[in-house]
């Protein structure tokens, strides 16, 4: 039956005269951790629609973020580049940039690195736009101030897309928010959010084909419950005997190892039901059929802090922030225009990846230098894929306790490096993706292989570099 399917699909794009061109439903969940979905093991939150959606999507089970932090993950969403090739390794202004921490106390100094995504980099609404789409955002979108708003990076309509990573009047209006009014009391952010990209679709040119990215600010900080779910949560938690979060040490930071918190499984349950709202949309109007629909998460879930963190992605290690997996590995979905199965891809893929995933899936025209995407499209269609290694790379502290590194995956192998004392950590992650059993002392050769390759994609990549703090202090 999947190879019917299949070859609905290819016939779908080789017609010289297709219906229609196919539309595209982007949805970036803020911190998504790995397993905050419920297709993905937890035993708390829910996450029907999400779940709904993976049965006629791409599954990914290895989709990493460009980063374990926000802005440089949607930086090269935007660009199909890597965030050091744009210089964008921090979010947006960054530690360093806001002196949130005492730098006598730090041995190095992280680099100074892009405060937005510079304008003559071209996006995947630029693109888009070229080839006749009209192009729409709402939400979150933390990659510069005014000048550059999503309405400067080739979007036809920005609501609350501005230079703030968080909601600052919180989850209920008033907002705060100088992109987006505020709405009648009692209002929910993320239901506004989903109303808004709702009503652009129903209310677009009939004449040309969409591009929506709907980019969620849940479930970032502050965690704040939802009204409406929060009482659900609270009487679920009831019926476990373990009811407090289990934490374990990682490094000068705690991890939780456990989905024990009803505020925040409240806010993934909302990010769920409107995801469910949208959805049902397309179907309902028969849109979804030829609709490209991609969902996916900017980092790692935020389970690892020096204090108690709200979630878990256990069995992954540490969280937001950080490059072991549970800062990194996300949930990701693609359903592919006429896709009506599901099919788990376990071959790792990146962030950058979706740049030229999309715009060839949509038939888009473009020709852009250094793109460090791969299109999916051959992996899902001939099974064919030519990436030998992924790199992260975060020269920066972070308010989850992280120090200055970087990593790099080749197969089964990752090695992670520290740059204070300059530590390696080798893990093979076909047997141990917990990341549990450094094996660098066991493969000498392997640590050497790969750190020369990681030396080798920084000069590539023209990647930035951290500094002896002369004003550390023992």
């Amino acid at each position: 039956m999947k190879k019917i399917y299949l070859f609905i699909i290819l016939l779908f794009f080789s017609c010289s005269k297709p219906i229609d061109k196919p539309n595209l439903l982007f949805i970036l969940v803020d911190d998504l951790g790995w397993t905050d979905v419920s297709y993905n093991g937890s035993d708390f939150y829910e996450t029907y629609n999400i779940d709904r959606l993976s049965l006629s999507s791409m599954l990914f089970f290895n989709a990493y973020a460009s980063s374990s932090v926000c802005s440089p993950t949607r930086a090269s969403i935007m660009t199909g580049k890597h965030p050091a090739r744009l210089n964008i390794t921090d979010w947006i202004p960054g530690l360093e940039e806001q002196n949130y921490y005492d730098i006598t106390k730090n041995i190095l100094n992280g680099p100074k690195d892009r405060n937005e995504l510079p304008l003559n980099e071209t996006t995947i609404a630029e693109v888009l736009k070229m080839n006749g789409y009209k192009t729409f955002y709402s939400g979150k979108w933390h990659l510069g101030s005014e000048g550059h708003y999503p309405e400067d990076q080739g979007f036809d309509i920005n609501i609350g897309g501005f230079e703030k990573g968080s909601p600052m009047g919180g989850y209920y209006s008033p907002y705060k928010n100088p992109k987006l009014s505020d709405g009648p009391e009692g209002e929910y952010l993320t239901d506004r959010l989903t109303t808004e990209a709702i009503d652009f679709i129903d209310s677009r040119d009939k004449s040309k084909p969409f591009a929506a990215f709907l980019s969620f600010y849940n479930v970032h900080t502050p965690i704040q419950e939802n009204k409406e779910f929060y009482d659900y949560y609270l009487e679920k938690l009831n019926g476990y005997e373990d009811k407090e979060p289990i934490t374990k040490k990682e490094g000068d930071a705690k991890t939780v190892l456990n989905h024990r918190n009803p505020k925040y499984a409240s806010m993934v349950h909302a990010t769920d039901y409107n995801v469910g709202r949208i959805i049902n949309y397309l179907k309902k109007n028969e849109l979804f059929d030829n609709t490209l629909i991609v969902f996916t998460s900017d980092n790692g879930g935020l389970s690892t802090q020096g204090k108690v963190a709200p979630t878990s992605v256990y069995p992954l290690r540490a969280g937001k922030g950080w490059l072991y997996e549970g800062g990194i590995k996300i949930p990701q979905l693609i359903k592919l225009p006429m896709q009506a199965y599901r099919e788990i891809i376990y071959e790792p893929v990146v962030s950058y990846d979706l740049f030229p995933t999309i715009l060839n899936a949509l038939g888009a025209k473009y020709n852009i230098k250094n793109i460090d995407g791969k299109d999916l499209n051959n992996l899902f269609f001939k099974k064919e894929f030519d990436r030998d290694y992924i790199f992260w790379h975060f020269p920066h502290y972070h308010g989850s306790l992280w120090k200055p590194g970087s990593a790099i995956r080749n197969k089964e192998w990752k090695l992670v490096q520290f740059y204070e004392e300059n530590t390696k950590e080798l893990y093979n992650l076909y047997d141990d993706f917990s990341e549990s059993n450094n094996l660098a002392d066991t493969y000498p050769e392997i640590v050497d292989n790969l750190s020369k390759k990681m030396e080798e994609i920084k000069l590539d990549l023209n990647a930035n570099k951290t500094t002896i703090n002369q004003n550390y202090k023992k």
